[in-house]
C-alpha cells in the first residue's frame, strides 16, 4: 500500500537528511530558483550575523555593494571601528523589522524621528546609529552632514541593488513613546540617556513582522522593481531580555517569531528563505557551531552557512570546513575561532 511518504525524496527524511549524515555534510537548503552572479550587485543588511555575509561575499570575489565607503588612506581596522564596510552602508546593525521600514521611509524623507539627535559633553550622537561613530561627532553640522551622506547612500544602495540579503535578529525593541520611532537599542546603553516617560518597551508579534516587512518590500519595489530578496534569521541568542522571563524563552520566542515571519514573506513575488538558522541551531552538529559562550558562532559554523550560500545560490561553490570539536573550556583558545562582528545588543548585557 502506498501513501504520501513513500517515494519522498531523502531531503525530506529525518534520518536519510541529518541523523545518518555527516554533520558537514548536512544540506537543508535543497534548491534555490535562481543563480547570483559574480557582477551582481548584493546589499547587505540585519543584525551582527549579516557581517558575517557581507565579509564572505566581498572575500569570495562577489559583488558585495558598499556605497558609503571609509576615505582609502583609513586603516581597515579604524575604518571597521567607525562601522565602514561592515555592510552596504554605515546603518549600523537593523536587528527589526520597525528598523528596517523606517530606515527606508527615513531615507526618502517619508519619516524625521521627533527624537533627532543626542548631545553629551559637547558630543553628538545619532538615536539610530548610536554606535557608528566611536566618541560621537564633534559638531552639529558634521552630524547633518554625514546623515544626509548616509540616506543618500541607502537610497544609492536599494536603487542600484540586484540582491538585498536581510538578516531577521531582533524581536524586542525600543521605541520613542511620542512618534513610535525605532532604536537599535535601548537608549542609555551605548548612548543617550533612558527616560521611562519617553521610552517604551515593544515584543512584535509575527503579524506586526510581516506587516512591517511587506511594508518594506512594497517601498523597496517603488524604487528597484527588479530587486530579489533574501531572508535569514539571525542564529545568534538575545544579550539580554526586557521581558520578566528567562533569556532562553525570550531567544525561543523571538526566534521562532522570526522564522514563521520569514515563511509567510516568501509567498511574496522574488522573496527567498536561506536557512544559515538551521545551519547553525540544528543538532546535528552538537553544538559545535556555538562559541564556549554560548552565543557567538565560531567561523566553522559561518564557513557551513556560507559553503551552502555559494553551492545553491551563486555560480561558485566552496569546499567544506571540517566540523569543529567542542569547545575545550580553555575561553582564549576557543575564542580563536570566533571572526568577530560589530554588534550593539552585546551592550545589554556589559552590566
Amino acid at each position: 500500500m502506498t501513501h504520501p511518504y513513500t517515494n519522498a525524496p531523502d531531503y525530506r527524511r529525518w534520518r536519510r537528511a541529518v541523523g545518518d549524515v555527516a554533520p558537514a555534510a548536512v544540506d537543508p537548503v535543497v534548491s534555490l530558483p535562481f543563480k547570483i552572479m559574480q557582477a551582481d550587485k548584493i546589499v547587505t543588511a540585519g543584525s551582527c550575523f549579516a557581517q558575517h555575509i557581507a565579509r564572505h561575499l566581498r572575500d569570495n570575489g562577489f559583488s558585495f555593494l558598499v556605497t558609503e565607503p571609509a576615505h582609502p588612506v583609513l586603516p581597515r581596522e579604524t575604518a571597521e571601528a567607525f562601522n565602514y564596510g561592515l555592510f552596504t552602508a554605515r546603518y549600523g546593525n537593523v536587528y527589526t523589522s520597525r528598523q528596517l521600514l523606517q530606515l527606508i521611509r527615513r531615507a526618502y524623507g517619508r519619516f524625521s524621528p521627533a527624537d533627532d539627535i543626542w548631545e553629551e559633553d559637547g558630543r553628538f550622537f545619532d538615536p539610530f546609529r548610536p554606535a557608528i561613530q566611536p566618541g560621537g561627532f564633534a559638531s552639529r553640522e558634521e552630524y547633518d552632514i554625514d546623515r544626509q551622506q548616509h540616506f543618500r547612500a541607502v537610497r544609492t544602495a536599494f536603487e542600484e541593488a540586484d540582491y538585498f540579503i536581510f538578516t531577521l535578529g531582533l524581536t524586542e525593541c525600543w521605541v520613542s513613546s511620542k512618534d513610535g520611532a525605532a532604536y537599535p537599542v535601548c537608549p542609555g546603553t551605548i548612548a543617550g540617556s533612558f527616560d521611562a516617560d519617553r521610552h517604551r518597551f515593544i515584543n512584535l508579534s509575527t503579524a506586526e513582522v510581516v506587516a512591517d516587512m511587506t511594508m518594506a518590500i512594497n517601498e523597496l519595489r517603488t524604487v528597484n522593481p527588479k530587486l530579489r530578496i533574501i531572508l535569514t534569521v539571525s542564529p545568534v541568542p538575545l544579550a539580554a531580555t526586557a521581558e520578566d522571563r528567562h533569556v532562553l524563552v525570550s531567544t525561543a520566542y523571538s526566534k521562532a517569531v522570526l522564522r514563521v515571519a520569514a515563511e509567510e514573506l516568501v509567498r511574496l513575488p522574488d522573496v527567498f528563505y536561506f536557512p544559515s538558522y538551521e545551519i547553525i541551531t540544528g543538532p546535528f552538529s552538537r553544538g559545535a557551531y556555538y562559541a564556549d559562550d554560548l552565543r557567538n558562532i565560531r567561523e566553522e559554523g559561518v564557513e557551513h552557512v556560507m559553503r551552502l550560500f555559494f553551492t545553491h545560490a551563486t555560480d561558485r561553490e566552496v569546499a567544506p570546513a571540517p566540523l569543529p570539536s567542542k569547545p575545550s573550556g580553555d575561553f582564549l583558545a576557543d575564542m580563536k575561532g570566533v571572526v568577530d562582528a560589530i554588534c550593539e545588543e552585546a551592550a545589554l548585557d556589559q552590566n
